[in-house]
């Protein structure tokens, strides 16, 4: 941690940080840590070497008798779950391939910083399964319906402007960059205060999941609470 900013960072980086279960018990431990730490205001994701997250690690799909008992194991910690529930701004850093289950953690984060060399897909599809964590959902919540059922369909790569012109990023910036650029965006953010930065969380996820009329009520509530 460094001024209030907890950086967790994939590290395979030989396997250019392929998801395997490895990975996911201890990206769930720090998560865990992290959000119950009151000195930490702002958390970075960001990868090893020169990837993200290349997506799942598919040698382990290999050691399980099918791929549904395979996905079920990885299920066994929901760290989707602890994303979306994270009361602390969540900033993915992404450079090289942000790929399946590594745009899957970028897109349950809150803000997501790219370097534009980066390479992004979701390739399910054309090996025979779909999304299993979140994918399907938060793909066309920040893109477009009609964007995000093409590359859910095709599972073509996109580069990290295609990502741009689509929301899927917020921003840009040049590959030397990311790393400056990511750490002065948390930094502003730790000198909000947390409760406030929890409040416009909770609106926004309020707003996407009820009515707009619904959504503007817990936004008035939480504004006359003082939240």
């Amino acid at each position: 941690m460094n001024e209030g900013i907890a950086r967790i960072s994939l590290n395979r980086p030989d396997s250019l940080n392929a998801y395997n279960m490895e990975m996911r018990d201890e990206f769930s431990e720090l998560l865990s840590l992290v959000d119950t730490d009151n000195e930490i205001r702002c958390v970075i994701i960001t990868g090893e070497g020169r990837s993200f997250c290349s997506g799942a690690d598919l040698t382990e799909f290999g050691t399980a008798p099918s791929q549904v008992i395979a996905r079920y194991v990885r299920w066994k910690r929901d760290v989707w779950t602890q994303m979306l529930q994270m009361s602390k701004p969540i900033i993915s850093s992404i450079h090289g391939y942000c790929i399946g289950s590594g745009l899957e953690i970028a897109l349950l984060s809150d803000i997501r910083i790219a370097s534009s060399d980066a390479i992004f897909a979701m390739p399910e599809t054309r090996l025979g399964m779909i999304p299993a964590a979140g994918g399907t959902q938060t793909l066309p919540r920040n893109s477009n319906s009609s964007g995000a059922l093409e590359f859910l369909f095709t599972g073509q790569q996109f580069t990290a402007e295609t990502a741009l012109r689509y929301c899927i990023l917020t921003r840009l910036t040049k590959p030397k960059q990311l790393a400056v650029e990511t750490y002065h965006l948390a930094k502003q953010l730790t000198h909000i205060n947390p409760e406030k930065l929890k409040a416009v969380k909770l609106c926004i996820q309020s707003g996407q999941d009820h009515s707009l009329f619904d959504s503007l009520a817990v936004e008035q509530r939480l504004a006359m609470i003082g939240f």
